[in-house]
């Protein structure tokens, strides 16, 4: 419910305890559950989606990084491949890279989503070390101008 993840401890007359990841009780009032979005991660299907963002310097074949990314991903033991495979697809050219969006399916959303994202990403990180591809990251040049008595000032047309 909003940004609280966690498991239904009780119901009450009045609330609902939901207990998060880190240990933390919440008190719902049943009121937020009838008139908010709740999102059920169990109720019909364990069934669920993640996405994962990531960009890749403009030097590397699109082609390739998508089909390195999709297998990498599909290497970590939690990702699924049936009934959807790990699917990458390009969303747009970035200022520093071309950007990707990586999407695939668990089963075991409580087993938690930091960690099987974190995983994914690792895989990435080794899959795409070992296909040379690389990942950008902001480039600045400095350019120091000498402005002094032996500069030589551009000419103004018209003024002597």
């Amino acid at each position: 419910l909003g940004d609280t993840f966690g498991w239904i401890d009780s119901l009450g007359a009045r609330y609902v305890s939901v207990v998060t990841r880190d240990g933390k009780e919440y008190l719902i009032p049943n009121e937020d559950l009838i008139t908010s979005q709740v999102v059920n991660w169990s109720h019909t299907n364990k069934f669920v989606r993640l996405d994962i963002f990531f960009g890749t310097s403009y030097g590397d074949d699109p082609h390739k990084v998508r089909k390195v990314a999709a297998e990498a991903c599909e290497s970590v033991d939690r990702v699924l491949s049936h009934p959807n495979r790990p699917v990458c697809h390009m969303t747009g050219f970035g200022d520093s890279s071309v950007d990707y969006i990586l999407r695939f399916w668990i089963t075991d959303p409580a087993g938690g989503l930091t960690n099987i994202k974190g995983q994914v990403y690792l895989a990435l990180w080794d899959a795409f070390a070992a296909n040379d591809i690389s990942f950008p990251f902001p480039q600045r040049e400095v350019r120091l101008l000498k402005d002094g008595p032996d500069t030589e000032k551009p000419a103004v047309a018209g003024v002597d």
